[in-house]
C-alpha cells in the first residue's frame, strides 16, 4: 500500500505516499468491465481502493487553504463511511460503480497532493 521511502530522491520518489502504487491500483480498477468482473474481483479491488484513499487522506496535503481540495476531502469521507459502503446483499453493478467512485477519486486527490507536495503523477 503506502509507503515511507527509504532513502531520499528527488521529485515524486521522495513523497511519503506510493504515488506509483496508487496510479497503477486506480488504473487497474477504472479498466475493469462491470461485464467481466466477479463480485470477488470488485470486492477485493474495492478493498484495496478504500484502503489507498485512507492512506492518502490521513497524510499531509496541505489542501486546507484550497476550497475545491477540501471539497475532494469531504467527498471521499463521504464515500468511506459504512453506511455507503457496498454490502453482501448489495447487487453487482451498485458495488461495481461504487468501487469506481472510490477510483476516481483517489486519483484527483492524488493530484491534488503531488502538486502540494512537488511531484507529478504520472
Amino acid at each position: 500500500m503506502a509507503s515511507v521511502s527509504e532513502e531520499p530522491k528527488a521529485g515524486i520518489d521522495s513523497l511519503p505516499v506510493d504515488v506509483e502504487l496508487l496510479s497503477d491500483t486506480t488504473d487497474d480498477v477504472l479498466k475493469m468491465e462491470l461485464s467481466t468482473s466477479t463480485r470477488e474481483d470488485i470486492d477485493f479491488k474495492t478493498t484495496r481502493v478504500v484502503g489507498l484513499l485512507s492512506l492518502l487522506l490521513a497524510e499531509d496535503r496541505g489542501a486546507d487553504d484550497d476550497d475545491e481540495g477540501m471539497d475532494l476531502f469531504r467527498q471521499a469521507y463521504k464515500l468511506l463511511e459504512l453506511t455507503n459502503r457496498p454490502g453482501r446483499q448489495t447487487p453487482s453493478f451498485t458495488a461495481f460503480f461504487y468501487m469506481r467512485d472510490v477510483a476516481n477519486l483517489t486519483r484527483r486527490l492524488m493530484w491534488v497532493y503531488t502538486e502540494r507536495n512537488g511531484g507529478v503523477p504520472r
